[in-house]
């Protein structure tokens, strides 16, 4: 039996910190911790958003569910043919979303920042998780389980 985690003792996490650079028109601050990852390609994560922060636009290559703990989320999908915001909308505390994969969009910290459960499991078994991509839609980099199996 592994030993409960508090998901409120943000200090007791450990946590990897990802950055935006020149590459980015928008201010990329954030950071995730592990909390269990499976071979099945079963993951839960804790991210936290720095205030007025976003992640990089990603796309959903796995089935997920999340809810927020804290703070509150701004969710901006993205239409790539465009390259253009739609559908904006505000998740508070206690909000709960699932969405199956291939879902676009860029998440952002609200005033006062934002942390959130994510549950991603891909069915397929290839533990294929998410890609990050640019506004034209072309991936930067992709989230694989075992990749991050490696990291735990």
């Amino acid at each position: 039996m592994t030993k409960p985690k508090n998901l409120f003792k943000e200090e007791e996490l450990n946590w990897k910190h990802y950055k935006g650079g020149e590459d980015f028109d928008y201010h990329i601050d954030y950071s995730d911790a592990v909390l269990d990852a499976r071979e099945d390609g079963r993951l839960e994560i804790l991210v936290k958003w720095k205030p007025n922060s976003y992640c990089h636009l990603h796309k959903h290559t796995a089935d997920t569910s999340s809810v927020v703990l804290k703070g509150e989320l701004h969710v901006s999908d993205f239409d790539i043919e465009t390259g253009k915001e739609t559908n904006k909308r505000i998740r508070n505390v206690g909000d709960f979303v699932y969405k199956e994969a291939g879902d676009i969009h860029m998440e952002k910290g609200g005033p006062e920042g934002a942390l959130v459960l994510f549950k991603i499991y891909d069915p397929t078994g290839k533990g294929n998780l998410a890609e990050s991509i640019n506004k034209s839609g072309k991936m930067i980099s992709s989230s694989n389980i075992k990749n991050i199996l490696k990291r735990i």
